[in-house]
């Protein structure tokens, strides 16, 4: 199913330098979401008619990515990035929100409800990307090829030079390293990456957000200013080592839910397992 099937399609212009792709479906209490990295709110795509029975969503392209804007003069560190967040739900005007997220989503929406605790009733956080320890640490484990690639992209000088050449098959070889046994991205999905891969100033974004790397890890010390319940789910092969699974779970005071046979895409690998948790029960409509 098209993304645009799914609800209403919108941008919301924040300032002279931001404005946010999102998408509005279903009826009910709001809930965000925030994808993945590299991503944009398509990731969603399969989940989101499930939670629509339930939740108004709001399935935010994060700063940067998708169809929000690309500026090239700002530095997209995770402070940037939850900024974007918390003035678009305050823009429309978004209360008692549930906020679901995976990857640096799941990051923003553990640190965007440590900001605003009046504004958040719950967090469901699932493989946050809470760990980096050098540029684009996380990806860089889950294949050699993503290793080499990177790593490349990581050099000074020609490294701006490597991101630009990325085509579809090199994006689908990294992000299969982020799925579990040997899987592949669907293609339509796949398609929609391609596309953003080409549009203005998506590669400074994507190369800025690796350099900033120490700002993903540092956003674990704003989890202890978290009030709303929070949900936290690990896939069993996601990026993140046993010991940085721990130390999230100890700042956030939770036991974690291990997927099986799943990677870091969550809600791609498995969207009716995690439309179940964020529900909180399972659901004959899921």
């Amino acid at each position: 199913m098209r993304v645009q099937d799914l609800g209403d399609l919108a941008d919301l212009r924040l300032d002279d330098q931001r404005t946010m792709h999102y998408l509005r479906a279903g009826s009910g209490p709001p809930l965000v979401l925030l994808h993945t990295i590299r991503t944009q709110l398509e990731y969603f795509g399969d989940v989101i008619p499930m939670l629509a029975r339930h939740y108004t969503i709001y399935a935010l392209d994060l700063p940067g990515h998708g169809r929000s804007s690309k500026a090239t003069t700002v530095q997209y560190d995770e402070p940037y990035l939850r900024r974007g967040v918390i003035d678009t739900m305050a823009r429309l005007d978004l209360r008692d929100v549930t906020m679901v997220g995976d990857s640096i989503g799941a990051v923003l929406a553990l640190t965007v409800a440590s900001q605003v605790p009046k504004s958040v009733v719950r967090v469901v956080a699932s493989n946050p990307y809470d760990y980096d320890t050098r540029f684009a640490d996380g990806i860089r484990r889950g294949n050699r090829f993503a290793d080499l690639v990177l790593g490349g992209v990581a050099l000074p000088g020609v490294g701006a030079a490597l991101g630009r050449a990325e085509n579809k098959l090199v994006t689908s070889r990294i992000f299969q390293g982020g799925l579990a046994d040997g899987k592949t991205i669907p293609g339509p999905l796949l398609d929609e990456f391609d596309a953003t891969l080409r549009r203005p100033g998506f590669h400074y974004v994507e190369r800025n957000v690796y350099q900033n790397w120490r700002s993903w890890s540092a956003a674990r010390d704003l989890y202890a200013g978290i009030t709303a319940p929070v949900t936290l789910i690990y896939g069993e092969q996601d990026w993140s080592r046993p010991v940085e699974r721990a130390r999230t779970a100890r700042a956030l005071g939770v036991e974690p839910i291990v997927l099986p046979e799943t990677g870091h895409f969550a809600f791609l690998e498995h969207p009716q397992r995690l439309a179940e948790i964020v529900v909180g029960h399972p659901d004959p409509s899921i």
